[in-house]
């Protein structure tokens, strides 16, 4: 889905804002889309990689069916690089050229599964929901159907198009706004911070239940100046009633050598959020 043919087989995906230029036989940032002779084909579709039932204040959302369990499923792969990612087993595989590893499981399995198993939701996380768009939107449709509501777990760096084709069937989401601004995450990530907080105002314009994550890493993003930018951007562009959920870095994957979060700067992103008028603040991982 969301692609547009270009000159000499080439295409353009069109599903997260980096919008690929992938020339034939080639894959995007992503490593699960891949362009053969002029089509691009979403080689992860049906290939769950990690499946389970969490609690779902763990994806985390605290104001959107609280008590509840949660089944969760992804696909391997991410159009994002971050060196802390505590799930990046499968979010950074497979590797340009390899097989896409999965069980596969139909839709209308993980339908099943989720009724099985006292889940009133079905939340798309682990890896990046975006890239696996046209697997999570066929389970989001029959989802729906069910009785069923589903949530993303996102970097957010999706594009409009996107959008636009899951917010019929999305009842809430919990999108990571990593750091402050643009330049953070051109250094740390992959993308834009103002592609991502569009996406959040497009989110709340539709009236679509949110909230935000920030893991807030030692010597990154957890300057004073820097959590009062993020805090700032969080009520100068949406609302004092979403909510801003701290999180806790442990050392992980390429950044086993940075201390964890300490609990004095968790503590002053709790105050900056509250002085920035931020009515729900939840700190995680601790």
């Amino acid at each position: 889905m969301l692609y547009d043919q270009l000159d000499q087989l080439s295409v353009q995906c069109n599903v997260c804002n980096l919008r690929c230029v992938i020339h034939d036989g080639n894959r995007g940032v992503c490593r699960v889309r891949e362009n053969h002779n002029g089509f691009l084909y979403a080689l992860n579709y049906g290939k769950a990689i990690a499946v389970g039932v969490d609690p779902i204040e763990k994806k985390p959302l605290y104001h959107f069916m609280p008590g509840t369990k949660t089944y969760s499923f992804a696909t391997m792969g991410c159009n994002m690089k971050c060196s802390w990612c505590q799930n990046w087993e499968i979010s950074q595989n497979p590797s340009a050229h390899q097989p896409v590893a999965g069980a596969y499981i139909t839709p209308e399995d993980h339908i099943k599964r989720a009724k099985s198993l006292n889940c009133p939701s079905i939340s798309y996380t682990y890896s990046e929901p975006t890239i696996f768009l046209e697997y999570a939107l066929d389970t989001m449709i029959k989802a729906k159907e069910s009785g069923l509501k589903n949530i993303w777990v996102s970097n957010g760096l999706m594009t409009r198009e996107t959008l636009d084709l899951i917010i019929p069937y999305l009842d809430a989401a919990n999108i990571d706004y990593k750091g402050p601004d643009d330049e953070f995450y051109k250094k740390y990530c992959n993308g834009k911070a103002s592609y991502v907080m569009d996406n959040m105002k497009y989110l709340f314009e539709k009236g679509i239940h949110f909230e935000i994550t920030t893991l807030v890493i030692p010597g990154l993003n957890d300057q004073k100046y820097q959590l009062e930018e993020i805090a700032q951007a969080i009520i100068s562009n949406l609302s004092p009633e979403v909510p801003w959920h701290i999180s806790r870095f442990f050392p992980g994957w390429k950044m086993k050598d940075t201390p964890v979060t300490p609990i004095a700067t968790l503590k002053m992103a709790y105050e900056i959020g509250k002085q920035a008028g931020i009515k729900y603040i939840h700190i995680g991982n601790v």
